[in-house]
């Protein structure tokens, strides 16, 4: 299989890879001319290319070919987290990349344990990690991880989808009945306190449609990737 890289150092018909990865590509890899690469934009695009030469801090390719990645789900799901204290954030953006999630904003609610505190660091290390993941599991897309929102302007953001589901631990409504032919698909989960009753009733006054997921409390962090993975099967993004 190819090696796969981000750019956007696209023009016409060639393209530059610089950095980092153009480093792993020409002195770990070690690349040759002609060497065929996978380049894609970050906004759904991949590109075939050879490897044409190399400068001190690039690789230059030529583009053989472009076409829509076939790695991106045919819904797109935005990730509204409850924010979780320690790392588990970290996990939830990795391992929600990886499963097909388009979007990631974490929210603090009245039972989060976390409080705010450098979150301009902690998104840029949320971002990477993102990119890392998006790269290793052949994304198109890199996800954006947000910076972390109230409760009020999460569920105005929510409703914003064509369908927006509350993920509530008293339970609630079965997934698979609620998903008609949404294309944006907002999935709310919260932190390790869970949700007040009267965050779940501005939810359902926002539009949302409260649901459950299954008889077990899960973790903060099982929850977003249950939801969306069974999401992901539902829509036939994930068989």
């Amino acid at each position: 299989m190819p090696h796969r890289y981000f750019t956007t150092d696209i023009s016409g018909g060639t393209a530059v890879l610089s950095g980092a990865d153009a480093h792993h590509l020409a002195h770990v890899m070690r690349a040759r001319p002609g060497e065929t690469v996978t380049l894609c934009d970050g906004k759904g695009t991949d590109y075939a290319c050879a490897v044409r030469g190399f400068g001190p801090d690039t690789v230059e390719l030529e583009i053989l070919s472009r076409s829509a990645s076939v790695s991106e789900p045919g819904v797109r799901v935005t990730l509204y987290v409850g924010y979780p204290k320690q790392d588990k954030l970290e996990t939830i953006v990795q391992k929600a990349v990886e499963l097909g999630a388009v979007r990631i904003v974490p929210f603090f609610s009245r039972y989060c344990v976390a409080a705010p505190k450098k979150e301009e660091q902690k998104n840029l290390r949320y971002n990477r990690i993102a990119f890392e993941a998006a790269k290793q599991s052949g994304r198109g897309v890199v996800p954006q991880v947000e910076l972390p929102v109230t409760y009020k302007q999460m569920l105005a953001d929510a409703a914003r989808n064509d369908a927006a589901f509350f993920c509530y631990e008293a339970g609630g409504e079965p997934l698979l009945s609620r998903l008609g032919g949404a294309e944006t698909i907002g999935l709310i989960t919260g932190s390790e306190g869970g949700f007040s009753p009267e965050e779940a009733a501005a939810a359902r006054e926002a539009g949302c449609v409260q649901i459950g997921l299954g008889p077990r409390i899960l973790r903060c962090e099982t929850a977003p990737l249950a939801a969306l993975a069974a999401v992901m099967t539902l829509t036939g993004n994930l068989q």
